[in-house]
């Protein structure tokens, strides 16, 4: 019975050693499992493949440009905008859908012309068309047969009196040198050159019969890096009239540097600004005669009792006394 219990013993032993075997081989191969589970793929970023080597970086939405806008700088307020681009201020608020004129920042993109002049006004201008010639097709071309030349051909012929004395004939003569004629010299000839369309102006620009807006001595005339109009001395509280009918565009106070400001707008083209006034008599969206007051002369924001006075053609400064009759 003892050596039966020695042998089960030793048995037993040598069954617990193998089954420790095997434990550690499978922990072993459990570990390496999970390692490498865990190791990072070394996989190329989103950002590698959308530069350079494969597909092309998603394009962002431009901000319009060209003629028709214009971009907000330093300083800018709505309504010197309108004044410099001929415009009121209202109607550039509609076109672009601000909250109130305040509501500008700094490299924004204003439409400051009509909408269906952005649109289409400019496609049109860039566009020219040139003239097409449209010749009829000959009889024989129609009916698919080759079209004989009137010239004659350039064959080569041996020398003798006779093809010498034919050549020398003043018809074939005539018909050699028309042939000679380069092709694109008779195309030129055959399609006019193309002209500049011819500006269009307003009519009712000569129409306005301009006339003073106030009386006094114009102290300081017209200077487009200096002076934008003209300055007219007078009294505290005199009439200041309007220089030609129109719609007042603009009542305020708002463009720095102008003070109490009136604008009339008299076409498409032409406007007239009075400045530095008392008091301002009329509203914007008002209709005027050429001759009505409009506002009292004063010094507001000037640094005398003046009236500066500016006539602009499509937002640019005019020299006014190029405009008002002379006195």
């Amino acid at each position: 019975m003892k050596t039966v219990a020695t042998i089960d013993a030793a048995a037993s032993y040598e069954h617990n050693e193998r089954m420790n075997k095997i434990r550690l081989i499978l922990s072993a191969a459990l570990l390496g499992l999970l390692a490498a589970c865990s190791t990072p793929r070394h996989s190329a970023p989103v950002t590698d493949r959308m530069s350079g080597t494969g597909a092309a970086e998603p394009t962002r939405p431009t901000a319009p440009s060209g003629p028709g806008y214009y971009t907000v700088k330093k300083g800018d307020t709505l309504y010197r905008i309108a004044l410099d681009q001929g415009q009121a201020y209202r109607d550039i608020v509609a076109w672009n859908n601000l909250a109130n004129p305040n509501d500008i920042k700094v490299d924004q993109v204003l439409r400051v012309a009509p909408p269906e002049t952005v649109s289409g006004g400019a496609q049109t201008g860039s566009i020219a068309s040139s003239p097409v010639e449209v010749r009829p097709l000959s009889s024989a071309a129609t009916s698919g047969h080759a079209v004989n030349k009137s010239v004659p051909r350039g064959d080569k012929r041996p020398y003798s009196e006779s093809a010498l004395a034919e050549l020398q004939k003043p018809e074939v003569a005539a018909a050699i040198a028309a042939a000679k004629v380069p092709a694109t010299s008779a195309a030129s000839a055959a399609v006019p050159a193309k002209t500049e369309p011819a500006k269009t102006l307003d009519a009712d620009d000569d129409g306005i019969g301009w006339i003073w807006p106030a009386e006094g001595k114009v102290i300081a005339s017209f200077d487009e890096g200096k002076n934008k109009g003209i300055d007219i001395s007078g009294k505290l509280g005199q009439r200041v009239i309007a220089a030609g009918s129109g719609k007042v565009m603009y009542a305020g106070s708002g463009i720095r540097g102008y003070g109490n400001l009136v604008i009339v707008k008299h076409t498409n083209n032409l406007l007239s600004a009075y400045a530095h006034n008392k008091t301002i008599t009329v509203k914007e969206g008002q209709s005027v005669n050429k001759g009505q007051v409009i506002a009292e002369m004063g010094n507001t924001d000037a640094d005398a009792v003046k009236l500066h006075f500016e006539i602009r053609q499509q937002g640019k400064p005019v020299d006014p006394s190029k405009f008002l009759p002379s006195r």
